[in-house]
């Protein structure tokens, strides 16, 4: 369980909120609009009203407790760049704040973000590959080479072992489970035997991933 601050409670912050609770962090929500820190207050451990761009206002949160600082402000870059660069000074070990745009996150990285998070572009990147290829159902960015994706198993492939395929040696590419529904099985050997109605959660490089799974 970690203490996460999360400034900025529009529809960003309140889904982060949610899934905080999910996860059951302790969370302290602070937005300067009272409306909205009412809106989440059955997800978070506690709450305030209050401007972030106050050097005072962050002072008495104790930023530098928290294990995580997000910075969610939506609509008001400045706010954000300042919030973030005021919670840096102050000794927040872990600063996230949201960009939505190239520049943003350029500044935010040169302003006391420690890592940015772009919905936008993030989202249109998974919503391309997701929906490009009927075989694609899920995926994972690891980082700019790498990926896991779920896959439905390719017609050839069934009715046979994941041993006799080794696509591992062919494609450079590791199954790491095989999906029934929403069953995952994990324990995969060279005698699994892939067939109908199942899927397949493979991790490697995109051009390897792309080449044998014509993405």
């Amino acid at each position: 369980m970690k203490s996460i601050l999360l400034i900025g409670l529009g529809r960003f912050g309140k889904h982060i909120a949610m899934k905080l609770r999910d996860l059951n962090h302790q969370v302290m929500a602070v937005d300067h609009k009272e409306e909205l820190v009412q809106e989440v207050l059955p997800y978070v451990t506690s709450a305030q009203i209050g401007d972030s761009t106050s050097q005072s206002f962050l002072e008495s949160l104790g930023v530098d407790n928290f294990d995580v600082c997000i910075v969610a402000i939506g609509n008001d870059f400045q706010s954000s760049l300042e919030t973030t660069s005021l919670l840096k000074e102050l000794g927040a070990k872990l600063v996230v704040s949201r960009a939505a745009t190239d520049v943003q996150e350029k500044f935010l990285l040169r302003n006391g973000a420690d890592e940015v998070v772009y919905p936008e572009k993030q989202m249109a990147r998974w919503t391309a590959i997701r929906y490009s290829a009927n075989h694609i159902l899920d995926y994972i960015e690891l980082d700019g080479d790498h990926a896991i994706f779920e896959v439905t198993i390719p017609r050839p492939w069934m009715g046979k072992t994941v041993g006799g395929l080794d696509i591992r040696k062919k494609f450079n590419i590791n199954i790491l489970a095989v999906k029934s529904g929403s069953r995952l099985d994990s324990f995969i050997t060279p005698d699994t035997l892939l067939c109908e109605g199942k899927s397949l959660m493979v991790m490697g490089k995109y051009k390897d991933i792309q080449k044998c799974f014509r993405i």
